[in-house]
């Protein structure tokens, strides 16, 4: 593994470990974090771009707990470290459907860690959102329109 690329800045607030376990998980991981996306971004996208790194296993797409439409973030879990590796260093802060987009090494997809878990179903971050954003749904669910502002 090349040195270059250092470990995930994400980190899974419900890993159940300590933060070494984390570390030795990442360290082999070949699973990908992907987040700010817009919540009109398709699988097909992501595949498309992110299979320019190499041949990936499978992509899960984060959806809202309750509605269960894409919410903004994905996992991408290639079959080879280095591909995922190259994913990380050329496609984060690129931009997919007019968003800078991140990525981050994660320890591994769970089943359960696709629904996002913000009180209204969606992502936490979006909850508390003051500005307007089409692509992530319009204002953060705690303020609702700008008049609540």
């Amino acid at each position: 593994m090349a040195a270059a690329t250092k470990l995930s800045d994400y980190r899974d607030q419900l890993f159940k470990g300590s933060q070494g376990d984390l570390e030795k998980k990442l360290v082999n991981s070949t699973t990908l974090y992907v987040g700010n996306l817009s919540f009109y971004t398709r699988e097909y996208q992501i595949h498309e771009l992110f299979g320019k790194c190499g041949d990936i296993r499978r992509i899960v797409m984060g959806l809202d707990r309750f509605k269960k439409t894409p919410c903004g973030f994905c996992f991408v879990e290639y079959y080879d470290r280095d591909d995922a590796q190259n994913a990380i260093r050329y496609i984060n802060a690129t931009k997919l459907d007019d968003r800078v987009i991140r990525t981050d090494w994660d320890a591994g997809f769970e089943e359960g860690r696709q629904y996002g878990r913000g009180k209204s179903g969606g992502q936490v971050r979006d909850e508390f959102r003051k500005d307007y954003d089409a692509g992530r749904g319009g204002y953060g669910k705690m303020f609702g329109t700008m008049e609540s502002i």
